[in-house]
C-alpha cells in the first residue's frame, strides 16, 4: 500500500518535471526572441505545475527548486527589458494577468525584486504589497515555498542601514516589519499542515512538516542579519513579536524548534540583555516541549560567551542572570509537573556549568543549585533512570573539572546529598572520578575534617552501601577500585603532627568499617603512612610538657597493633605478619624495645598457628630473620629468644633444602657487623654445621628415594657463607673447614651417583675463582686466602 502510493508520487513528480520542462521550453525560445507576452504565457502555465497537491514536501521541493532556477532566468529576461525601456510599473501590472493566482504571485515576485532594484518606487511600498497579496495561498505546503521564494528574492533588497535601499522614506522598521509578517504567516501555514487529512497519517504529517521547518526559520536568520536591528529594537519589536508568535501557535514542533531558533541565530549579548522576556516564555510553552534541551543550549551559549571574554563578566552581574535562570527553571518545573526525572537533572547540570563558567568565585551559587536539584530528588529513592544518573554524574564532576581540585568541592554541603541517590555502582563510578580528580591534579588532602568529607563522598568504594558485599562484583574490577583507594590515602597529609594522628585515626575508623575483603588493600597504605608520622616523630617519645593530648611513637604503635590484630583476624596472615615486621623495624629505630618485643611477638604467633602452606612458612621465616638481624634495640635475653625461636622454626619447615637455607640464613643472627657484643663466631659456626648436617641428610633421602645423591648446590652455598665469615674475621670459620669443604663438594660431584646440575657447577665454578681473586689481590686479604687450595 504505502509502495503503491510512493510510486505514484514519482509518477506525479515526472509528469509534473515534464510539464515544467516543456513549457519551460517555449518561455526560452520566447526569451531568446524578445517575446514578453508568450514569455509571461509560458512560464505562468510552467508556474501551473507548482499549483499541484498530491506530492509530499520532499518531492515538491524537487519540482519547486527546478522552477526556482527557471524563474532566475525570468528575472534577467525583466532586467535586461526595463535596460530596453519597457517600464518596470507597466510589468509589474502585466504579470498579474496571469489566470491562476499561484503563477500571478510567483511573477510578482520575481518582477517585484527587479521593480524595487530599479529604485522607481520605495522598497517598503512593494515589499509591503508583495506580503499582502502572498496571502492568497492558504494552501500549507503551496504557501511556504512561496513566501519562502519571497523571502529569498528580497533578503538582499531590505531597507537596511547601510542599503543602497534605504533610502529617505525606508528604514529598517520597514525591513522588519516585512521579515516579521512574513514569518507569521508562513508559520501560521506550517501549523495549519497538522490538521490536513486524516488522523491517521498524523505521524507522516509531522515527519513533513519537520523536512519544512528550515524554510520558517530561514525568516528568524534574515532578521538575525539586518544590521540596523540595535538591542533596543530587538527588546521592544523584534523579540516580543516573535515570542507572541511562538507562543500563541501552540503547536509542540513550532514551538521547540522556533525557541531553539531564537537562541542560535540571535547574538548573545541580546538574550543576556532580553533575559527576562525569552525566559517568561518558557512556562507558557506547551507541556510536551522539550523546554530542558533548549533551555540548556541557552545556557550553553551564555556559558561560552562569559568563558570568550572577562570583560562581559559585569554584564552578567548587572542582569543577574543567575538569579533569573534558577528562577526560569523552578518555574518551567511547576509548569510540567510530569516533566521526568532526568529533564530537571538535565537543567541543573546546565546551570551549574553555566554557574561555574560565570561565577566561579561564588561556590555558594554552585551550592544553591545543587540544593535545588536535592529538593527535586528528594522522595525519589535511589535513581534507576540510566540516562538520569549519567547526569547526576555530569553534574558532579562539573565542580571537579573547572576547580581541579576536590578541597573546593568539598567545601559544597549539597554535594553528598546529591550522590546519595545514585545506585551504588553509579556511586563507585563518581567515587572513582573524584578519586582520579585528587590524583591528576596531586591534591593533597590537610585536614581530618576534608578526610572526613572526601571519605563520605567515596563510600561507594570504601564499604558495601547496602550492607552486604555482592558476590558478583568482577574480582579485577574490585581490586582496581581498592588499589585507587589505596593511592589516595597516601595523598593524605599534614606537616603537623598532631592533625596527621587525626587524619590517620578517621581513615582507620573509616576503613575498619569496609569489611574483610577489603582490609588487605587498605590497611597497608594506613600503616604506612602511620610509620611516615612515627619516623617524624622520632626522638620526641616524651613529650617535654606532659600533654597526654599530645601524639607520640608509642600512641601510633598502640593503633598499628589495634589495626593488624583486625587484619590477622580476617585472616591475611602472610601480611599481617609482613606488616607487623615493618612496625617492630620502626619500634627499633624508635628504640622502643618493649614495643618491638611485642610486634616480633604477634609475628611468631601468627607464623605457628596461621601459616601453614610450606612456601609462605618459607617466605615468612626468611622475611623474620631478615627483619631480626636489622634490631638493635633488644637486650640479651630478648634478642636470644626471638633468635632461638627463628632458629627453631627454621629447622622444623618441610623441605630439607629450605631447611638448610633458613639454618644457614640464621648464623647471620649471631654476627652482625657494625655492633661488637652481636658477634658470636661459635654460635655462627654452629648454624653452619647445623646446614652441612641437613644438606647432608638431604642428599642421603634422595639417594634413598632416587638412587642418586642430587645436586650439591646447597653444600655450594655453605660454602659462599664459610667464606663469607672467614672474610669477616670470625676465628671460628678456619682454612680448614673450608678446605675440607671445598674437598667434599669436589668429591661428590665426581661421584657415580650425584646427578649433573649445571647451575650447581656453574657457581662452585664462580666460588673457585672467587678464592683465586681474593688470593691475587696480595696484602692481608692475599694472605688470608693463600693457605686455600682450590
Amino acid at each position: 500500500m504505502i509502495a503503491d502510493g510512493v510510486e505514484d508520487e514519482e509518477k506525479w513528480l515526472s509528469a509534473g518535471i515534464a510539464g515544467l520542462q516543456q513549457n519551460a521550453f517555449y518561455m526560452h525560445r520566447a526569451l531568446d526572441s524578445n517575446n514578453l507576452r508568450d514569455a509571461l504565457k509560458y512560464s505562468a502555465q510552467m508556474l501551473s505545475e507548482l499549483r499541484t497537491s498530491r506530492l509530499s514536501p520532499h518531492k515538491y521541493y524537487e519540482l519547486y527548486m527546478r522552477a526556482f532556477d527557471e524563474l532566475r532566468k525570468l528575472e534577467m529576461f525583466f532586467k535586461e527589458e526595463t535596460r530596453r525601456g519597457c517600464s518596470i510599473i507597466d510589468l509589474y501590472e502585466l504579470v498579474q494577468h496571469a489566470g491562476n493566482i499561484l503563477p500571478r504571485l510567483y511573477l510578482l515576485c520575481t518582477v517585484g525584486s527587479v521593480y524595487i532594484k530599479s529604485k522607481e518606487a520605495p522598497a517598503k511600498d512593494v515589499l509591503k504589497d508583495l506580503v499582502e497579496m502572498c496571502r492568497g495561498i492558504q494552501h500549507p505546503v503551496r504557501g511556504l515555498f512561496l513566501r519562502s521564494y519571497l523571502a529569498q528574492v528580497s533578503r538582499d533588497k531590505l531597507p537596511d542601514i547601510g542599503s543602497e535601499y534605504e533610502g529617505d522614506a525606508d528604514t529598517v522598521v520597514d525591513a522588519v516589519e516585512f521579515v516579521l509578517q512574513n514569518f507569521t504567516e508562513m508559520n501560521k501555514l506550517w501549523v495549519r499542515m497538522q490538521h490536513q487529512g486524516p488522523a491517521r497519517e498524523k505521524e507522516k504529517r509531522e515527519k513533513e512538516r519537520s523536512e519544512l521547518r528550515d524554510l520558517v526559520g530561514k525568516n528568524l536568520h534574515v532578521l538575525s542579519q539586518i544590521e540596523g536591528i540595535d538591542l533596543d529594537m530587538y527588546k521592544d519589536t523584534v523579540l516580543p513579536r516573535v515570542l507572541e508568535q511562538v507562543v500563541n501557535c501552540k503547536d509542540e514542533l513550532a514551538q521547540y524548534y522556533l525557541m531553539d531558533c531564537i537562541i542560535q541565530v540571535f547574538p548573545d549579548e541580546y538574550h543576556l540583555q532580553t533575559l527576562d522576556v525569552l525566559l517568561g516564555a518558557f512556562p507558557q510553552l506547551q507541556p510536551t516541549v522539550d523546554i530542558k534541551t533548549v533551555l540548556s543550549r541557552l545556557m550553553e551559549r551564555l556559558s561560552n560567551y562569559a568563558a570568550s571574554s572577562a570583560d562581559v563578566l559585569p554584564e552578567f552581574l548587572q542582569v543577574e542572570a543567575f538569579s533569573k535562570l534558577n528562577n526560569a527553571i523552578g518555574k518551567v518545573i511547576e509548569a510540567q509537573p510530569d516533566m521526568p526525572i532526568l529533564g530537571v537533572i538535565t537543567l541543573y547540570s546546565s546551570l551549574l556549568t553555566f554557574t561555574l563558567h560565570v561565577h566561579p568565585d561564588r561556590l555558594d551559587y554552585a551550592d544553591q543549585v545543587l540544593g535545588a536539584c536535592v529538593r527535586k530528588l528528594s522522595g525519589k529513592g535511589k535513581l534507576e533512570d540510566n540516562k538520569a544518573t549519567k547526569q547526576i554524574v555530569a553534574l558532579l564532576s562539573a565542580p571537579l573539572e573547572k576547580y581541579n581540585d576536590i578541597v573546593t568541592a568539598l567545601k559544597l554541603s549539597n554535594y553528598p546529598r546529591v550522590m546519595e541517590y545514585l545506585d551504588s555502582e553509579t556511586n563507585k563510578v563518581m567515587a572513582t572520578v573524584i578519586i582520579q580528580s585528587i590524583m591528576k591534579n596531586k591534591t593533597r588532602i590537610s585536614t581530618a575534617d576534608r578526610v572526613e568529607a572526601l571519605f563520605e563522598l567515596i563510600k561507594g568504594l570504601i564499604k558495601d552501601l547496602d550492607g552486604t558485599f555482592d558476590d558478583e562484583v568482577d574480582e579485577d574490577d574490585f581490586k582496581e577500585e581498592q588499589n585507587s583507594v589505596a593511592r589516595l590515602i597516601q595523598m593524605f597529609y599534614n606537616d603537623d603532627t598532631e592533625e596527621m594522628f587525626k587524619i590517620i585515626c578517621t581513615v582507620r575508623k573509616h576503613i575498619l568499617a569496609g569489611g574483610p575483603k577489603r582490609l588487605p588493600f587498605t590497611v597497608p597504605p594506613l600503616v604506612f603512612s602511620s610509620l611516615k608520622l612515627v619516623r617524624q616523630l622520632q626522638g620526641q617519645e616524651e613529650n617535654p610538657f606532659g600533654e597526654e593530648e599530645s601524639t607520640t611513637p608509642k600512641k601510633i604503635f598502640q593503633l598499628l597493633n589495634q589495626t593488624l590484630e583486625t587484619l590477622s583476624n580476617i585472616p591475611a596472615p602472610e601480611l599481617a605478619l609482613q606488616l607487623y615486621l615493618q612496625c617492630a623495624e620502626a619500634a627499633n629505630d624508635c628504640d622502643l624495645e618493649p614495643v618491638a618485643y611485642e610486634f616480633f611477638t604477634q609475628a611468631y604467633i601468627l607464623y605457628e598457628e596461621e601459616i601453614s602452606d610450606s612456601r609462605a612458612q618459607v617466605t615468612a621465616i626468611h622475611l623474620i630473620i631478615g627483619t631480626l638481624q636489622r634490631m638493635h634495640v633488644f637486650g640479651v635475653e630478648n634478642r636470644d629468644t626471638l633468635t632461638h625461636k627463628a632458629t627453631g622454626y627454621s629447622a622444623k619447615l618441610l623441605k630439607k633444602p629450605d631447611q638448610c637455607r633458613a639454618v644457614y640464613a640464621c648464623s647471620h643472627l649471631f654476627w652482625v657487623d657494625d655492633q661488637d657484643n652481636m658477634k658470636d663466631g661459635e654460635r655462627v659456626l654452629l648454624c653452619l654445621k647445623r646446614a652441612l648436617r641437613i644438606a647432608n641428610a638431604a642428599q642421603q633421602m634422595s639417594n634413598a628415594a632416587r638412587g642418586s645423591t642430587g645436586s650439591v648446590t646447597l653444600f655450594v652455598e655453605i660454602l659462599n657463607k664459610y667464606l663469607y665469615f672467614f672474610e669477616k674475621g670470625n676465628p671460628q670459620v678456619t682454612v680448614a673447614a673450608i678446605q675440607s669443604l671445598i674437598e667434599l663438594i669436589t668429591t661428590e660431584m665426581q661421584s657415580d651417583s650425584s646427578t649433573p646440575d649445571p647451575a650447581a657447577d656453574a657457581l662452585f665454578a664462580s666460588t673457585l675463582r672467587y678464592i683465586e681473586f681474593q688470593k691475587q689481590k696480595g696484602g692481608a686479604v692475599g694472605e688470608k686466602y693463600e693457605p686455600i687450595k682450590v
